[in-house]
């Protein structure tokens, strides 16, 4: 502290303006032994100790290495238990398990003894809204972190990432037929695979590759189809109606989950759904999506980001965005409250004030950066204006993240030293698996007007094109996808401050078993060898958790929606 104040007293005496990130108090010992952090998050698809280029920035800049661990079957229920869930923990949603851990005293208060004002000064300062957002959400009048995505001001809405991405090469060769809606769709996709009935590596071609990673209440892949369709957000069994506040029912006669789930199992029964959909994980899919395994996909990380490398583009193959004439893909408002995914941290660390200092970084601009596109002046700097550009290098990890890294020399700006990285791209991103701030929002260290999302640098903007991108912009009037789909049909789900109201543990047991019988008879459904089985399925589903309760699960939603409605009008009300 005396340090401190003598360097304040000097910079005062010079005349000196000092930023308020300057006062900020560090415990970062980079000469003592490295620590390692837990990490508990439930967005995570990786185990283990953070590796790569991400591994030598954390450990450079705080001496730390970050061990994460995912949400597998039991892991909250046993952490909960142990009365320690991690030093940073990482929310999927802002719910039940987050709200249960704020009442068991299980997250750090971020208020006591002016912990984020002094460990997280750059949080503390710029996320106020954010703050206020999650000290309303925890219900107990205390900071206990913030949510993903935050902007510093409202906007329009964040970038698609429900992109409906389709193999333009393909789709060129078939003539570019119409596509207004699945059933279009589903032709088209059959056809190609009479184009191109094996990948590069000589195996079957499927109209798309789904994994069950992610399914939760619904099948997740089945559920955001109908989100991409319909313009419907997630709730609970089912979905929630922006334009009017009302609850659709996953089980509804002519609602879109079941729509959506005979679409999979039509694909299923010509052939052209991956029969190993059930059973294999992202990472497998993905690598057949890069080896040109599918045609199709509705979200652009799992597809054309994947599949879009300068190899393909070169021979003239690539994978974009193709919305049917009577979709409306939902996008989500930009807002300063921040989203449901929360950062937090355990209450029982042993290094609270650290576990501040990073996350601080984490949500600045230099650290969203870092998290999104890899060391700087590695893969990505800015130039003497100011814009953002992607070194050579950064061309290659940007479209193909299993770019290896290995042999790439770094010096740190904080420390000096010079570190040869390892492994690919992939390996070093942070797989923590969060954003902090929303990549739509303008980037305050870049310039003019550039936001954190590459498609926006007057560097990509302009950079030259392939032949077959440039046969997509010719065929739809616009740059880039988020330019064609921001001139299209689409839906807005407007930032408001919601979280779920927590559930009796009777409607807990109840909901659990309903969960349970959704997803396992969802996909019995999809792998039905005729529309009979397919029936059959379905009215099993609904007679199990009609047993069980179903009505009350419903009740519960509905009045879940009837709250969010309201609170949308009361944002509505106020211009926000």
């Amino acid at each position: 502290m005396k340090k401190l104040v003598s360097l304040l007293l000097a910079l005062a005496v010079l005349g000196c303006a000092v930023p308020f990130a300057a006062i900020a108090e560090s415990v970062v010992d980079r000469d003592g032994p490295t620590i390692t952090l837990d990490v508990y998050s439930q967005l995570a698809n990786f185990s283990g100790i953070q590796q790569g280029w991400g591994a030598t920035l954390l450990k450079d800049k705080f001496n730390v290495e970050l061990n994460i661990i995912p949400d597998q079957d039991g892991t909250y229920e046993t952490r909960v238990a142990s009365g320690n869930l991690g030093d940073i923990v990482v929310w999927g949603a802002n719910g039940m398990d987050y709200k249960n851990a704020v009442d068991k005293g299980l997250l750090l208060d971020w208020e006591e003894d002016n912990l984020a004002e002094t460990y997280a000064p750059y949080i503390w300062e710029n996320y106020k809204g954010a703050l206020e957002a999650n000290r309303d959400v925890s219900g107990d009048d205390t900071i206990h972190g913030f949510g993903h995505a935050v902007a510093f001001k409202k906007g329009s809405h964040a970038a698609f990432f429900y992109t409906w991405d389709l193999r333009w090469d393909l789709y060129k060769k078939l003539g570019y037929p119409e596509i207004n809606d699945m059933d279009d769709l589903f032709e088209v996709l059959k056809a190609m695979k009479e184009l191109e009935p094996t990948d590069e590596r000589g195996n079957p071609t499927y109209a798309t590759s789904i994994w069950p990673d992610w399914d939760g209440n619904m099948v997740m892949y089945v559920k955001s189809l109908g989100t991409a369709y319909y313009g419907y957000d997630e709730l609970g069994f089912g979905y929630y109606n922006p334009n009017n506040g009302q609850f659709v029912s996953c089980l509804d006669e002519e609602g879109p989950y079941l729509k959506c789930l005979k679409f999979f199992n039509r694909l299923y029964q010509a052939g052209l759904l991956d029969p190993n959909s059930m059973t294999q994980t992202y990472d497998v899919m993905g690598e057949k999506v890069k080896n040109g395994g599918t045609f199709w996909g509705i979200f652009n990380y799992s597809t054309s980001s994947i599949y879009n490398t300068a190899k393909h583009l070169e021979q003239g193959k690539m994978m974009y965005s193709l919305v049917p004439k009577e979709a409306s893909p939902i996008v989500y408002g930009l807002g300063t409250n921040g989203g449901n995914r929360i950062w937090s941290i355990g209450n029982y660390t042993e290094y609270p004030e650290l576990c501040l200092e990073i996350l601080d970084w984490l949500a600045s601009p230099e650290g969203s950066m870092t998290m999104w596109y890899g060391p700087q002046g590695i893969t990505w700097d800015y130039d003497e204006n100011g814009l953002a550009y992607f070194t050579e290098l950064g061309k290659l990890t940007s479209s193909d993240s299993t770019q290896s890294m290995d042999g790439v020399e770094w010096t740190s700006p904080w420390t000096g030293k010079t570190y040869t990285f390892t492994g690919t791209f992939n390996d070093g991103c942070v797989q923590i698996n969060n954003v902090t701030l929303a990549m739509d929002m303008e980037n305050p260290d870049g310039a003019h007007g550039e936001t954190f999302n590459k498609l926006t640098w007057e560097s990509e903007v302009t950079a030259d094109t392939y032949p077959i991108q440039q046969d997509w912009r010719d065929w739809a009037g616009f740059a880039s996808a988020d330019q064609y789909m921001n001139n299209g049909k689409y839906t807005v789900m407007p930032e408001i401050n919601y979280s779920e109201s927590p559930r009796s543990s009777a409607l807990d047991l109840i909901w659990k078993q309903c969960a349970t019988t959704i997803v396992t008879c969802s996909w019995k459904a999809i792998y039905a060898e005729d529309d009979a089985k397919f029936d059959a399925a379905v009215s099993e589903m609904r007679a199990r958790v009609n047993m069980y309760g179903w009505n009350q699960c419903v009740d519960w939603c509905e009045q879940e929606c009837a709250a969010k409605w309201a609170l949308s009008q009361e944002a509505a009300a106020l211009g926000e």
